[in-house]
């Protein structure tokens, strides 16, 4: 069985029935949680998907350089899909120094996944959270930096922004993240808006899941590459981790275009 589970809290029974019947689990993409009976996880570095999409804020900042202190605001992803939390607790990796520092403030006090996630990846809640921060925080202050774990939550933080003057001549876009590589997003970098995103190539995660299916009925051991990194709460899932890459307007082309992932008609 390979699952990508929406709600990786709720399979424990089905998977205790596969079990039983000696079928292997794979989980793709999402970690399935609560059961002893996931055998495998065939996923990306989401720690690492994090610690990209700060640096990419940190880096266009100026921050090693000296620069700031700027404002940032921080967003996270579905707290019920467990991936957010590697992505959050990445990009806190390399933020909270500088928070710390006084270097990166966020005016709004709102930090950790209980006061930064957005239900179900909603591109509108995120819209409306940002709505919010700019009228009770930037009256008179600017927003410097978002974090936004996710491209669907970059387009709707982006419209709230430009919603009260940003990403014009006078008040430039603040520095914003991303992730997936999504069209709307990667046109919105080429137009100077998003900052970056962070690819990550499917196509890859979808072999790596074959190769382990194919290892598990040819009775040979699939190939793993963390076993570690990833506790349901039950046990620690074998796993296989790809590398994301992180996506500006710089490498564009070559990531995305020259690899095959999209032609440079649909982004164009």
């Amino acid at each position: 069985l390979v699952i990508a589970s929406i709600d990786g809290t709720t399979l424990s029974r089905v998977l205790q029935s596969a079990a039983d019947k000696g079928v292997k689990v794979v989980a793709y993409d999402r970690l399935i949680k609560g059961s002893k009976n996931v055998d495998y996880y065939a996923t990306f570095d989401n720690f690492q998907v994090g610690v990209l999409q700060a640096n990419s804020i940190v880096d266009k900042l100026g921050l090693k350089e000296g620069k700031g202190p700027f404002n940032i605001e921080l967003f996270g992803g579905s707290p019920d899909d467990n991936n957010a939390f590697f992505f959050y607790d990445g990009a806190m990796s390399v933020l909270q120094p500088h928070i710390d520092s006084g270097k990166l403030v966020v005016r709004s006090k709102q930090l950790g996944m209980n006061k930064v996630g957005t239900l179900r990846w909603d591109g509108a809640v995120a819209q409306a959270r940002m709505d919010n921060l700019l009228s009770a925080f930037y009256g008179k202050e600017k927003v410097h930096a978002v974090l936004s774990p996710y491209d669907g939550l970059s387009i709707g933080i982006l419209s709230s922004l430009k919603g009260v003057g940003y990403c014009t001549a006078q008040q430039p876009c603040p520095v914003v993240s991303g992730q997936d590589a999504e069209v709307p997003s990667v046109k919105s970098i080429l137009k100077g808006e998003q900052y970056s995103t962070v690819f990550k190539d499917t196509r890859e995660l979808a072999k790596v899941a074959a190769n382990m299916v194919d290892a598990t009925l040819t009775g040979k051991q699939p190939e793993i590459n963390d076993t570690k990194t990833y506790n349901n709460g039950v046990k620690v899932v074998p796993s296989y981790l790809l590398k994301p890459v992180s996506v500006d307007a710089s490498n564009w082309q070559s990531v995305l275009v020259s690899s095959g992932y999209y032609k440079e008609s649909q982004i164009k």
